[in-house]
């Protein structure tokens, strides 16, 4: 109905109520922010320590030396050719991604044929379906699920990404939902036969953790093919895959603060809107994302534990922002309101919105949990510290600046 890099804060100021149409739709661009920023960050970090993870896998004696800050350097390098990709020139992105969209299909079927056909022994279905882990010490496998469900609520946070590139391309309220929704069914289908076909040739899980404490998946491939470069290999095309999502991300991300920009909410709001004349790419916030994640990944070198709380602050972002609009939607606009190409009508989108709001709320709650019941400074989820920190100098910032230049989204006719 109305695609728009601005995403989330958009539609919001275009159906809240009136009088809290410029707070509401304010606040909703920070959340938004955040939960991106944090996903870029966390992404180049899960694909720079992947490459650690890699390095033990064909290096095993790599366990001893092996530093935090190794990480972060590789999460630097990461970072920058991201920015490379996404600055360099304008069709290089989309190009990277069709060619990365053809190694996720090949990869997927190399992947799993290799690691079911070449394994001797596999697990019995009583294994797979019926063995539960409740490694957080928590008083109920139920409460267990509930907060380790954060990981696979994490790996779709991107799925909406298409929305804040919606200003790029042609027909984007067709295109766009087709895209998110096309996107979803596949990588969901491949990562859920990938995730039970791991499960059969997964072995004995503390063997795997012990060979590779952060990425035991590494460890499951070379026990299941028996091959050190076979599993460097199929490790490799999950590497690459890591890093599409992170470029891929880093694309949205900028694309957030360049609307949020151009609408005057975010300090430095003429620096971040400017654009480039060669590639028509807002660079100037494509490099602030990537300085933010830089200093964010400082973090790391401290304690790398505290870091991995920047995936809750994602999840959190980005699910409190999507909620803002079932909460504040009032149909304000009247008979004003035009239906996109893409509705659900009837019962059944009354029936789809319920369950996308009980969804939100549920996730939203148990992203500032933390891992383990015995809580401690290293463990602790360190999500809600961070979040609040965001609300309140949104806020100051709202009623000191803001609110004299931000008046919502600007809107072209």
């Amino acid at each position: 109905m109305a695609p728009t890099s601005a995403g989330q804060y958009h539609w919001v100021s275009m159906l809240a109520p009136s009088s809290a149409r410029k707070f509401l739709g304010y606040m909703t661009g920070w959340l938004t922010i955040t939960g991106w920023q944090a996903t870029v960050a966390s992404a180049a970090y899960l694909t720079g320590t992947m490459i650690q993870g890699l390095i033990l896998l064909t290096h095993p004696d790599y366990e001893q030396p092996a530093q935090n800050w190794h990480g972060t350097l590789l999460l630097w390098g990461v970072i920058l050719l991201s920015y490379t990709i996404n600055t360099a020139i304008g069709m290089l992105l989309a190009t990277f991604e069709g060619l990365v969209f053809f190694l996720h299909i090949l990869g997927f079927f190399g992947v799993l044929l290799s690691m079911v056909l070449l394994k001797s022994e596999h697990a019995s279905s009583e294994d797979v379906f019926n063995t539960f882990f409740n490694s957080g010490d928590w008083q109920t496998q139920g409460l267990s699920f509930c907060i380790g469900i954060l990981g696979i609520v994490y790996a779709f946070v991107g799925g909406g990404s298409a929305i804040h590139m919606s200003e790029e391309i042609h027909n984007a309220a067709t295109v766009v939902p087709w895209s998110i929704l096309t996107g979803l069914l596949l990588n969901g289908t491949l990562g859920f036969a990938m995730m039970i076909a791991t499960l059969y040739c997964m072995g004995d899980v503390e063997a795997a953790i012990a060979e590779n404490p952060h990425y035991p998946f590494m460890a499951i491939f070379h026990n299941a093919v028996g091959s050190t470069a076979g599993a460097a290999v199929m490790s490799s095309i999950v590497l690459v895959m890591t890093f599409s999502a992170t470029t891929g991300c880093l694309a949205s991300t900028s694309r957030v603060y360049w609307a949020f920009a151009r609408d005057r909410g975010i300090p430095g709001w003429r620096f971040l809107k400017k654009v480039s004349p060669r590639t028509s790419i807002p660079t100037h916030s494509v490099l602030t994302t990537c300085v933010i994640s830089v200093i964010l990944s400082f973090v790391n070198i401290g304690d790398a534990t505290a870091f991995n709380g920047i995936i809750s602050i994602s999840v959190a972002g980005l699910f409190g922002s999507i909620g803002m609009m079932p909460s504040v939607l009032t149909n304000t606009m009247g008979s004003g309101l035009s239906w996109g190409p893409w509705r659900i009508p009837g019962l059944l989108g009354v029936a789809n919105n319920i369950l996308c709001c009980s969804y939100l709320l549920f996730i939203f709650f148990f992203s500032f949990w933390p891992t383990s019941r015995e809580v401690t400074p290293q463990t602790m989820n360190w999500a809600v510290l961070v979040t609040v920190v965001v609300i309140t100098w949104s806020i100051v910032y709202y009623l000191a600046w803001a609110r004299k230049t931000y008046s919502g989204p600007i809107i072209e006719v």
